[in-house]
């Protein structure tokens, strides 16, 4: 397949999630094509969605203005198979925690944790994210226990993400002040760094604690 074939059909498949009523895309769009900025989730799903706002969307993922430069450039490109380019990037990692209720998981990572909402998708909603700092967290909805519970009373810190902060101290102040539920209290580590465990209301286990003195430099 060549390069603007290969465009072609993703560009066709954008328009083909949106008559699926994809919430996936209604984000994507949301976040590249200024005519949705303002608009909800149901809003976009429901607006008139044309192949050339996904010609434009796929040209903007690909670092061009509009779907004619795009195109300009993949005419002028090798074949993919030919080609050899450099390994992507990575830019940043979401750990994904599963929730029963996503608005109710929300309540406790803004309220308490102290953590932005980037995003939500689906009314009701079926997946959110949020930030604190350069630390991002998914929330996605699921019917039923995504851990079987009789592990979790049987396995000790069974923790679902791991995050480093500065002075865990300071931010153990403020989540108590805040009233979070702790499985491990402020704990000292035999090497040196402080470290606690918060409890989200689904059970998911979220570690707060100091990098260790072998840790690399960056």
């Amino acid at each position: 397949m060549s390069n603007i074939e290969h465009l072609k059909k993703r560009a066709k498949a954008l328009v083909r999630l949106h008559r699926e009523r994809s919430y996936h895309l209604a984000c994507v769009a949301r976040e590249t094509l200024p005519k949705f900025a303002k608009m909800s989730d149901r809003e976009i799903l429901s607006a008139d969605f044309k192949l050339s706002d996904a010609q434009t969307l796929v040209a903007r993922h690909e670092g061009f203005e509009d779907w004619s430069a795009l195109i300009a450039r993949a005419g002028n490109a090798p074949d993919r198979k030919h080609t050899t380019t450099a390994a992507p990037a990575v830019l940043f990692a979401v750990p994904i925690l599963y929730v029963s209720d996503v608005r109710h998981a929300l309540a406790c990572y803004a309220d308490v944790l102290g953590f932005d909402i980037l995003q939500t998708s689906g009314d009701p909603p079926f997946y959110a994210e949020v930030r604190r700092g350069n630390a991002r967290l998914g929330l996605r909805l699921v019917h039923g226990h995504a851990i079987d519970p009789a592990v979790r009373a049987s396995e000790a810190m069974l923790v679902q993400t791991s995050i480093r902060v500065g002075s865990a101290k300071t931010l153990y102040l403020e989540y108590l002040a805040a009233g979070a539920t702790f499985n491990a209290a402020l704990t000292r580590d035999p090497w040196g760094p402080q470290y606690f465990i918060v409890e989200d209301p689904d059970g998911n286990l979220i570690l707060f604690g100091e990098e260790g003195p072998n840790a690399p430099k960056r």
